[in-house]
Order: C-alpha cells, then sequence, then structure tokens
C-alpha cells in the first residue's frame, strides 16, 4: 500500500509478516532522519539518569565522569550508525548481515549472543519499569507490594508483546509519541529537580586513578552502545538504497547520544549533590528518583519512566525475535516475540519477587556479555569497512553461496577475543562470576584484587582484537566474494 507519492504507508495495526527475509523493493520507505524516532525513543529513559550514579560509583570525581561519560556514550552509539549502514545496504536484518562475515552456519555463534543479550536487555527494562511502579505508588500512599508489583508487571509485558508481535510500522508509531511524551514528561522532572543539586558537593568529589577511568568508560560503553550493536541495521534495513550513509549514520549516532548525554550529566549532579540517593539508586535505579519530586508530579513520573523503558524494551523483544529466526528457528517472526516474551517475563518475576542485589547483577550482566558482543562488533565493524558493494542478499540464506557455511577466522577471532576478555574483567558483585579474571595475574595488572581488576579491559581488548584480526587478514575474503557478479535484486 502507497501513498499519492509512491511512498510505502505505515501500517501499525497490521501484523507484520516479514521476518529475517530481504525487504521487498516496494516496503522500502522514509528517509534516514525517519530513523530519529525509534533510536531516540529506545534511549530518552530516565534510567540514564541512573548511569551518573553508576559512574561515580567507579570513585570518580565529576569532571572525570562526564568526560568518560559521553566519550563512551557517543563512541559507542557510533558503532551502531556504521553497523546500521549494513542494512540500508543489505535490507535485512543485522544478524543475517552478519552472516557476510562468519558464514550462514558459523553466524549461529553470535546469533546466539545476540540472542541472550537481547532477551536480557528487555527484561532489565521490564524489570526496572516494574520496581518504579512500585515505588511511586508506594509514595502515594496507593501500596507498593506484591500486588501492585503485579498489575504493573502484567501492563509492562503486554505492552511490550504486543509492540514486538506487531513488528515495524506499528513500533515506529508507537516510537514517535513516546518520543514526544517522555521527552517533555523529562524536561518538567530536570526542572523540578534541579534544586536538589549542589555544586560544592559535586565539585568536591575526589578524582579516581586511570584504572578507574577505563573502568567507567568501558561500563558506560557497555549500557550504552554496545547494548545495541547488534540491533543496529534492523530499522535501517526499510530504507531504500539510495539512502545517504552519512545520513544513517549521523542520525542514528545523534538520535541514540542526545537524550543519554544530558541525562547522565544531570545524573552526575544528582548523585554527586546526595549520598543517599546515590545509595538508593544502587538498589532501585529509577524508583530512587521519584524521592525528588512533589507528591503531585510522581503520576507523570511514572509515565515517563515506564514509557521510557517500554521503548527499549520494544526494540530488544523485536531484535531478539529476529535473532532466534537467524538460528534456523522456523517460526513466523510474531511467534519468535511471543517465545521470547515468555523468557523475559519469567525472568522478570524472579528478578522482583525473589533475587536481591539487583545492579550488581546487571552490571555482571553487562561486562560479562559485553565482552564477546563487542568482540562480534569489532568483526563487524572491519566486515563493513572492508566491503565495496551491496550484499549478496540472496545468498544470505544459502551455505552454498559466496559467504560459505563457516568462515573459520572470524568466529575463532570471537572465540579467543571471548576468552581473553572474560579473563581481563572481574564482578565482584555478582558471586556467579568470581571465575572471571583469570588473565589478570598472568598479565602483570595485579591479579584480581589488583588496581586494574575493576578496569574491565577485557571489553575493550575483545573489541580491537576482533577489529584487527579481521581487518588484516579478511582483506582476501572480501575481495573474493565481491569478485562475483551481484545476482538481481531480491523481489521478497
Amino acid at each position: 500500500m502507497t501513498d499519492a507519492t509512491g511512498t510505502a504507508e505505515l501500517r501499525p495495526l497490521q501484523v507484520e509478516m516479514n521476518g529475517i527475509n530481504v525487504i521487498a523493493e516496494s516496503e522500502r520507505k522514509g528517509h534516514p532522519r525517519d530513523l530519529f524516532w525509534p533510536w531516540f525513543a529506545a534511549n530518552v529513559s530516565v534510567l540514564g539518569l541512573s548511569y551518573g550514579a553508576f559512574v561515580l560509583g567507579f570513585g570518580i570525581s565529576f569532571w572525570q565522569a562526564l568526560i568518560v561519560g559521553v566519550a563512551g556514550i557517543v563512541l559507542s552509539f557510533l558503532a551502531c550508525g556504521f553497523i546500521a549502514v549494513a542494512g540500508k545496504r543489505g535490507s535485512a536484518p543485522t544478524m543475517v548481515l552478519s552472516r557476510a562475515a562468519f558464514g550462514v552456519n558459523g553466524n549461529k555463534l553470535p546469533a546466539v549472543i545476540s540472542w541472550v543479550l537481547t532477551v536480557g536487555w528487555e527484561t532489565v527494562l521490564v524489570i526496572l519499569a516494574t520496581l518504579a511502579t512500585a515505588t511511586v505508588f508506594a509514595r502515594l500512599g496507593w501500596g507498593g507490594g506484591t500486588g501492585t508489583k503485579v498489575v504493573a508487571l502484567i501492563v509492562v509485558v503486554a505492552l511490550t508483546i504486543f509492540g514486538g508481535v506487531m513488528g515495524f510500522d506499528l513500533i515506529m508509531r508507537l516510537q514517535t509519541w513516546i518520543t514526544i511524551v517522555t521527552g517533555v514528561f523529562t524536561v518538567a522532572f530536570i526542572a523540578l529537580a534541579a534544586g536538589k543539586i549542589h555544586w560544592p558537593a559535586v565539585s568536591g568529589i575526589h578524582g579516581g586513578s586511570a584504572e578507574a577511568i577505563i573502568g567507567a568508560l568501558v561500563f558506560t560503553m557497555t549500557g550504552f552502545g554496545l547494548g545495541w550493536v547488534n540491533c543496529a541495521a534492523d530499522y535501517s534495513r526499510y530504507l531504500p538504497r539510495r539512502s545517504s550513509s552519512r545520513g544513517v549514520i549521523g542520525w542514528t549516532t545523534f538520535a541514540s547520544s542526545i537524550a543519554p548525554v544530558l541525562l547522565l550529566v544531570f545524573g552526575l549532579l544528582l548523585a554527586g549533590s546526595s549520598k543517599d540517593l546515590f545509595n538508593a539508586i544502587q538498589t532501585d535505579p529509577i524508583g530512587a528518583l521519584a524521592t525528588l519530586l512533589p507528591t503531585w508530579f510522581l503520576v507523570p513520573f511514572a509515565i515517563v519512566a515506564v514509557l521510557g523503558l517500554i521503548g527499549g524494551s520494544v526494540l530488544d523483544i523485536y531484535s531478539s525475535g529476529l535473532a532466534l529466526l537467524t538460528l534456523g528457528v522456523r517460526i513466523p517472526r510474531y511467534q519468535a516475540a511471543l517465545i521470547d516474551g515468555t523468557v523475559m517475563t519469567l525472568g522478570t518475576i524472579y528478578v522482583v519477587f525473589f533475587a536481591h542485589n539487583f545492579v550488581g547483577q546487571f552490571e555482571g550482566f553487562l561486562i560479562t556479555l559485553g565482552v564477546p558482543i563487542a568482540a562480534w562488533c569489532g568483526v563487524m565493524l572491519a566486515d563493513i569497512a572492508l566491503r565495496r558493494r551491496d550484499y549478496a542478499e540472496t545468498e544470505l540464506f544459502t551455505p552454498a553461496g559466496r559467504y560459505g557455511d563457516i568462515r573459520w577466522l572470524p568466529v575463532l577471532a570471537v572465540v579467543a577475543a571471548t576468552g581473553i576478555g572474560w579473563g581481563l574483567v572481574t564482578n565482584g558483585s555478582a558471586s556467579w562470576l568470581t571465575w572471571q579474571g583469570y588473565l589478570l595475574g598472568p598479565f602483570g595488572l595485579g591479579g584480581k584484587d589488583g588496581a586494574w581488576a575493576f578496569a574491565n579491559l577485557g571489553v575493550l581488548v575483545a573489541l580491537a582484537f576482533g577489529f584487527l584480526v579481521t581487518l588484516l587478514f579478511s582483506r582476501a575474503a572480501v575481495r573474493a566474494e565481491e569478485s562475483a557478479p551481484l545476482p538481481a535484486p531480491a523481489a521478497v
């Protein structure tokens, strides 16, 4: 269905039937600037304010936190921008395009990593929305116990799964409204909470070591852009081929970064002003912010908090469904979203009603999965940089095509980078991850109790390793792939 100009219209109330197939020419629509809406909405969450406390928790000063926070956000989302270009060039989901680098079946390893990461992120966001709602209701005197959490969980899960099942067109429309509503209410929150800032307290925070600064940088990168790189082409794949690559990179990076940067700066000022708030955020990252507000604004705050988190969880459940299909599961896309929604719900129930020390487990989750996804990101960025032609789309679906069955060099690069990376990170708050950091001693970095223990060097090492190995040793393979003529563009 097209409008008077011949451009395909959005059909938000129809279930999207596209799965991991190549998007037909007739369905490609829009402009790079349209990427602003989904990416801004997914990252305008007030969770960005809580990152102020997380980053200061590394024991660094406000100015150090400001520099590494902004750098970590922008650089990690710039990686998303470069990967989004592949979507425009191949019109397929991110993890299908990844087959060009890893081979059709070799790509199952990064697809598994991507699926676990996106399901984990959507679960985290639903957990935060549930806890925030309970905290706000408790402050209002409406009850914040088990009953409230159950109702909040049902509502948030239902909205997330509904968006994921309906698909691209509804998500684009939904994210537009989430952007507008959350943007307005977030500005109101900042205006109301600004009086809680005490600059003498903020400026008096002592600076930290180089190891602490690097650790904060890596944590920021994994918490923002590196959590999205494996989804970055899922929305740009609907753009026409003629769309500007610079526009795709620019709009993806700008839309993803602008809200987190502003929220992080304000969050640093708030967390640095109050030790009580700093500590409260460690337990309830969103709900703790409600203590700064007058009672009359608590309901709008709950709306902006929940909508912002849903904006992110909807994108995650959509992409996790695509990752599941990329693994070879032969079901419609909407059924894959339902499966992921079930896993998400069970994970949320466990954390909300049975687990404790959420932030410690959250940091462990981010860093642990941040290592292999950074390795994949390095491989993917180098592979995209090496390519001069559009993807041979139909051959992304057959091991007999030019991309092959398994390309062992990239696969082994991810495995090796992950092994090295996990040996260079530690997670003291997550007891199930005490095995990590096994290379800190042999590499002369002071062991698991040394100064470098929490610098999380493994993420940066994995990213660099994957990038350099691919850039240096895959050039001939990519040139051989591109030497054959491209097949006719896919019609479906």
